[in-house]
């Protein structure tokens, strides 16, 4: 597994509408790509934001990165063409786990 996560930092006036747009259309159009199996969206201190893709393997993300990431991107430049700083890391997933109670 492959986790695509992209953290922004939000100006404090558009953070309404980035939380509403992040959860009621960008992160599901990338999640209709057939590149992920899953995305999570959280919220930290000072306006920050976390956003984890997570992609089966390296091929599923390098056809998002090939043919959606422009596009997903510009739609969101589009809303929002100030007031957004994004970093983009990936990583890869060596275990999952989850403790049973």
């Amino acid at each position: 597994m492959i986790t695509y996560e992209v953290t922004a930092t939000v100006d404090p006036v558009i953070v309404p509408a980035y939380e509403e747009y992040m959860r009621m259309r960008h992160i599901p159009d990338l999640l209709a790509t057939g590149s992920f199996v899953g995305a999570s969206f959280s919220k930290g201190k000072d306006h920050r934001y976390r956003m984890r893709y997570e992609a089966p393997d390296e091929a599923a993300l390098q056809r998002y990165f090939t043919d959606h990431a422009a596009e997903m991107r510009e739609h969101v430049h589009e809303r929002f063409p100030m007031g957004i700083t994004l970093t983009r890391e990936e990583w890869t997933v060596i275990q999952n786990g989850r403790i049973e109670k």
